[in-house]
């Protein structure tokens, strides 16, 4: 089956256009809008005039006019917030640099941040909306998006919660989709709190933290990471022994996770018997559910736009379109948040499952038949997303992990059984949580022997290498991922590789035997031609007849007159 790449230039417009559109001003963005706008209008003229003479010339033009038309939107949306940031509610405020009496409605989940000059106690973050703003005796109000920072307390806040607090307000860093950065000098104050589903799911995964509390340190702490993306208990001694073995993304709920729960929820809908668009709209909402418990962040909400778009495939009969699947994902995610072009988690959510389209099926085929599939499966999954994220983890983390596709392929067919318990685990938590022991304890097992993977792999000599920073880190990392693929598949194909190389070594000898053939020649016109040149330098000799003239009858030759 061919690869359909029609929607990828839409996706690379799209993603550029919303990063170069969080780096500029609302001016700028608009002019950006006018210049795709006209250039899809262009590209639509083309199409339609060129459709009965050259069908695929249209249809290159239809496809670049759709991906103009949709930076068009992105590049609107960038405008209208680069405005509100710019002329909005908080921008006197910001501009200003004093103190402010602030109330905000909490629209997030608190996490923990390093901040530079507060390396004495925690700091938190979380995202919050405007309600009203006091500056200067002057009282504001509007809607914009605030970031707070803030010391003990801010830990507690929940969804929904409406908080008054006093601070600083500064501009937020270039790719940021919030107004400002509010930097809080006081607890937060509760004034009253609206019913939030976040609220509700925060509260469904305290639960599940609680009921693995009896499981040992590194089980109990890792496997609500695995499961619901809650690592508040998980030990910091192995979290750094995951960030060495390159397994930290295990700890974030991503595409495996929001697949196997889908997958879970189709399984159940066949077994109720229920029709194609039932149990599409069955296993939609049960992802939905999954989407809101663990929250939505960027790798989850690709996972899940991705498999709501399959899953509307499979109900319309449409198969084996994974690439389009992903390109329809990630425009979709742009077109509601452009903010998530800049977001690096995102970049490496899209990066590990495009490899896995890409590669991994390929990759698995190299694999001798003798190899069990799963095993093979197994192996060219980490190993293809590995192979496309690796320079943008070097870029932000300049260390070689040499361990870190063993130890992932090791600890591979673990991460089932623990999304798979985990979850039956969480609501068995909140209603009965006599009967969530036993799915506990399956999960937490498991759970153990990948943080055993992890701090085993950890510890061997070399975990951790260095590696160069900056540009020339990131092209070395290229290189050896391409050098990586072609020694994989090298080992996998010994015959092929003896083919090419005698079919290179051929071309060799026939160039050097065409090269000497052309120098032989030239040497033998070199001598003909020299010898012609150089025959007044050789003394002169008589020739046949003059021979014939000077001999006597009796054979004695005659001296010359």
């Amino acid at each position: 089956m061919r690869t359909d790449l029609r929607l990828v230039p839409t996706v690379l417009v799209t993603w550029s256009v919303a990063l170069l559109g969080s780096l500029i001003d609302a001016t700028w963005s608009g002019a950006l809008a006018g210049v795709l706008a006209l250039a899809g209008l262009l590209l639509l003229a083309r199409a339609r005039r060129h459709r009965p003479a050259a069908q695929r010339a249209s249809t290159i033009s239809a496809t670049l006019a759709l991906a103009a038309v949709l930076g068009v939107a992105v590049a609107v949306s960038c405008a209208v917030t680069a405005n509100t940031r710019e002329v909005g509610p908080l921008a006197e405020a910001v501009s200003g640099g004093s103190g402010v009496l602030i109330e905000v409605q909490i629209t997030g989940v608190p996490a923990e941040v390093p901040v530079p000059g507060h390396s004495s106690g925690h700091r938190w973050s979380v995202t919050a909306g405007l309600v009203k703003v006091t500056s200067k005796g002057s009282v504001t109000q509007g809607a914009a998006d605030v970031m707070v920072v803030g010391g003990n307390g801010w830990q507690n806040v929940r969804p929904g919660q409406h908080v008054r607090t006093s601070g600083t307000l500064k501009a937020v860093r270039e790719g940021q989709s919030q107004a400002a950065l509010l930097s809080a000098s006081s607890a937060p104050v509760v004034i009253g709190a609206a019913f939030d589903v976040r609220q509700s799911a925060f509260d469904v995964r305290r639960e599940f933290v609680a009921a693995s509390a009896w499981l040992p340190s590194d089980p109990a702490g890792l496997m609500p990471g695995m499961v619901t993306g809650d690592t508040s208990a998980l030990p910091e001694s192995l979290e750094a022994d995951m960030k060495t073995t390159g397994m930290t993304h295990l700890t974030a709920v991503s595409g495996a996770n929001c697949s196997l729960v889908m997958g879970g929820f189709v399984l159940l809908a066949r077994c109720l018997r229920l029709t194609r668009p039932l149990a599409g709209a069955f296993a939609a909402c049960g992802l939905t559910a999954f989407v809101v418990m663990v929250g939505p962040d960027p790798s989850v909400l690709r996972a899940a736009v991705m498999g709501t778009v399959g899953l509307a495939a499979l109900v319309g009969g449409l198969r084996g379109r994974s690439l389009t699947f992903l390109c329809l994902a990630t425009i979709i995610l742009l077109l509601l948040d452009p903010g998530m072009a800049a977001n690096v988690g995102f970049l490496l959510s899209v990066l590990a499952t495009l490899g896995i389209v890409l590669l991994a099926g390929r990759m698995a085929s190299w694999v001798p038949s003798v190899v069990p599939r799963w095993l093979a499966a197994g192996c060219a999954v980490p190993l293809s997303a590995q192979l496309l994220c690796g320079p943008v983890i070097v870029a932000l983390q300049p260390q070689f992990t040499p361990y870190a596709l063993i130890a992932n392929v090791v600890a591979g067919p673990l991460v089932a059984p623990i999304t798979i318990f985990g979850t039956v685990a969480v609501p068995l938590a909140v209603v009965f949580p006599w009967l969530a022991v036993v799915p506990v304890a399956v999960a937490g097992g498991c759970a153990g022997v990948v943080a055993g993977i992890a701090r085993f792999f950890a510890h061997l000599p070399g975990a951790a290498l260095p590696w160069a920073e900056g540009p020339a880190g990131v092209s070395a990392m290229v290189a050896l991922s391409l050098l990586s693929g072609l020694v994989v598949w090298m080992m996998l194909h010994p015959a092929g590789v003896m083919y090419h190389v005698m079919t290179l070594h051929r071309g060799v000898m026939l160039i050097l035997e065409r090269g000497g053939r052309r120098n032989h020649g030239r040497l033998e016109a070199c001598k003909k031609t020299s010898g012609r040149n150089h025959l007044w330098l050789l003394p002169k000799t008589p020739g046949p007849r003059a021979s014939r003239r000077t001999t006597s009858a009796g054979g004695r030759r005659r001296r010359p007159p």
